[in-house]
């Protein structure tokens, strides 16, 4: 198999070196050429054809967030990793990338003691993100025939949403609804909470795997376009009915039963599967307080995190739901929990939040909710 080919987007020399250097070292990936801003790199983009693109934000002359716009035009499905600094405009200008059609990101390095140091932080970072969207826009290069628009159809990848038994696995009312997300999670967020009523009967407790001050901007964003209230969780909150609460980066989060109360408690021990906050933290937390009351969604996303905490809802007897292939950017954390046997229901994204709203009905006198 050809090397993924790689076009590195950057106006600081040091870092066009860097990532190249990275990258290059890897047998699997090349460099296939670099631009200082994106007026050049659009002008590259027809003559190196490459796999995946790899784009600062500030930048002179056609900054990020404009190369990302003109890029999308002709290439609506070629993976864009966005490569941001870890301060409050980074996340801003991230999550404005990610809403008009970047695919991920990653941070710099920053607070590093050396520059051995900082090119491992690039390569644990960034090249599994690379490969794992480069498959995905191979998939749908290879399948252009069937489907010209440039996405891939349901025929040509895995759509499992007939393949599961409808309805729930029992009729426990629930209480709390838990969601776990990663690579392509902001949007999918977005969608998600964006449909859900003012009236949402429940809490809603998340993990978006993301670093400080990211975290804290999405929930602002979130908050200000949904009916529902959307904050970043903090120690001691009480959890709502009606609001979403979401760890933290850096910071595991948890439920914890206070008196009369379930209350957010945050920690800092170890990441689990590489991940600080990790979902499985948190689905264990629910598990434990909510016990067979508990609804938990897998979203789209790299890796197996909130596989084991899935398993821990479904022994406690609670509902689990996960994102199909079809929906999702990256179909890792949910295709972990499907082949694990513990989803009740696959469901395309589309989906989710009527799917919520019925769910949350069940057993209030309120009857069935409509979502906004």
């Amino acid at each position: 198999m050809r090397k993924i080919r790689i076009l590195v987007v950057d106006d600081s020399t040091v870092i066009r070196r860097m990532v190249s250097d990275v990258l290059n070292a890897d047998c699997e990936i090349e460099v296939a050429a670099t631009a200082p801003n994106g007026k050049i790199a659009l002008d590259k983009l027809a003559q190196i054809s490459p796999d995946v693109v790899t784009l600062d934000i500030e930048m002179p002359e056609m900054n990020g967030i404009e190369t990302l716009l003109n890029l999308r035009k002709t290439h609506p499905s070629l993976p864009v990793i966005m490569f941001s600094t870890l301060c409050q405009r980074g996340a801003e200008s991230t999550l404005d990338a990610l809403s008009k059609g970047a695919s991920d990101y990653v941070t710099k390095p920053a607070n590093v003691g050396s520059v051995k140091e900082a090119m491992q932080r690039v390569r644990d970072d960034l090249i599994p993100k690379i490969k794992h969207l480069c498959k995905w826009y191979r998939d749908i290069k290879n399948a252009s025939v069937l489907a010209p628009s440039g996405r891939l159809p349901a025929s040509g990848r895995l759509n499992l949403t007939q393949q599961c038994k409808t309805g729930l696995r029992k009729n426990s009312r629930i209480d709390i609804v838990t969601i776990g997300v990663s690579t392509g999670g902001p949007n999918a967020l977005s969608e998600v909470l964006g449909q859900l009523p003012k009236d949402f009967p429940v809490p809603i407790v998340i993990v978006q795997h993301m670093p400080p001050v990211f975290t804290k901007y999405m929930a602002d964003r979130l908050n200000q376009n949904c009916a529902i209230e959307v904050f970043e969780g903090t120690l001691g909150d009480s959890l709502r009915a009606g609001t979403a609460y979401i760890a933290p980066g850096d910071w595991h989060m948890q439920v914890k039963r206070k008196s009369t109360s379930i209350q957010i408690d945050l920690n800092q021990s170890p990441p689990e599967s590489s991940c600080r906050p990790a979902v499985d933290v948190l689905f264990r937390s629910v598990a434990d307080a909510y016990g067979e009351n508990a609804l938990a969604v897998v979203l789209t996303g790299m890796g197996q995190d909130g596989l084991k905490g899935a398993e821990c809802i479904r022994d406690a007897g609670g509902t689990v739901f996960a994102q199909d292939e079809v929906s999702s950017v990256v179909w890792g954390m949910p295709r972990a929990v499907f082949d694990a046997g513990i989803a009740d229901q696959i469901l395309p994204l589309g989906e989710v939040a009527q799917k919520l709203c019925d769910s949350c009905s069940r057993g209030r006198t309120s009857g069935r909710l409509v979502r906004v």
